[in-house]
């Protein structure tokens, strides 16, 4: 680039200069600016600089005057504050939907919007046990054909896959697509799910997005019918054990004092806690009879234990005897 045409761009290099190594407690000073623009091949006296720092001010850009020796400029409001940067990294970081690449990529983005000095502190590592790997690409591409398909008041076409007893991946209906309403799709528990009207089966179908082949914008128009215009995402669903699970029941456990924090956590604000004595605690809960939850009661050994209902308590004796037995 000629010398005339970076000349045009000054001002716009002392915006840059200032947005990537100013904020709140770091400024650059005159000096500073004419050396980084000599740098960059543009030769500036004090007065052009100062014009183009009133430009830039008149912009819209929130330039802050330090009376320090020597006096230093910084543009210190802006889009989000340090904490709220910080709190998009480790959201991006814990995610157990992105794959070790795609979360240094987005990391490496919100970085952008912060100053030079507060990209250090944007450095943090956070461990995610169970992260998936290499498959969440394709399910993202299949979670923005199904959105299209929403948008477009369309269906969607897919393989549907599962894996037989040698773990070998094989496609369901031998291998004819499912071809289906798209009604919402719910992240849970680490996966994609697809609600979706079939109307082979006239009713609402689950699918697993990492299970899918490639999911693709059907020619055919999106049924309509009063289920799923009446449909309500259910939480319960997806929070109280087994997406594909039995029937829903409120279930009574009996939870030893040190074991209260882990019920809470699994269940939330909807566990409904009551004092037994100083060792146990009461706690209803909706969940739903499946092999999950009584994996997970079983796992808890003798701290917490199903109380109730009576029904619910034989199923749970039943299931440890099958174990027991085979």
């Amino acid at each position: 680039m000629t010398y005339n045409n970076k000349a045009k761009l000054k001002t716009l290099y002392v915006k840059q200069m200032l947005e990537e190594e100013t904020d709140a407690e770091h400024g650059l000073s005159m000096r500073q600016i004419i050396e980084r623009l000599e740098h960059l091949g543009v030769k500036a006296e004090r007065k052009s600089i100062y014009r183009d720092i009133e430009v830039l001010m008149e912009f819209g850009c929130d330039i802050r005057t330090f009376q320090r020796n020597p006096v230093e400029y910084a543009i210190v409001r802006r889009d989000f504050r340090l904490d709220e940067l910080m709190l998009m990294v480790d959201a991006v970081q814990s995610s157990r939907a992105l794959t070790i690449r795609q979360a240094n990529a987005l990391v490496t983005n919100i970085k952008m919007l912060a100053s030079d000095h507060q990209r250090a502190l944007l450095d943090r590592r956070i461990h995610v046990p169970g992260r998936i790997r290499t498959k969440s690409e394709g399910v993202f591409a299949n979670v923005d054909a199904i959105h299209e398909a929403m948008r477009l008041r369309r269906k969607v076409e897919f393989t549907y896959y599962r894996r037989d007893v040698d773990g070998k991946r094989y496609a369901t209906r031998d291998g004819r697509p499912h071809v289906v309403t798209p009604v919402e799709v719910v992240y849970a528990d680490g996966f994609y799910y697809l609600t979706a009207w079939d109307d082979d089966h006239g009713n609402m179908a689950e699918y697993r997005l990492d299970r899918m082949g490639k999911v693709r914008v059907s020619d055919s128009k999106a049924s309509h019918n009063d289920e799923i215009n009446h449909h309500v995402y259910d939480e319960a669903k997806y929070e109280y054990f087994g997406r594909f699970g039995g029937d829903e029941v409120i279930a009574t456990l009996k939870v030893r004092a040190d074991k209260v924090e882990i019920v809470m956590d699994r269940f939330g604000d909807a566990a409904e806690l009551s004092r037994i004595d100083d060792e146990y605690a009461r706690a209803r809960v909706r969940i739903r009879k499946s092999e999950q939850f009584f994996g997970w009661i079983a796992g808890m050994g003798k701290t917490v234990t199903i109380a109730g209902p009576k029904s619910l308590v034989e199923e749970y004796r039943n299931y440890l005897k099958e174990l027991i037995e085979d």
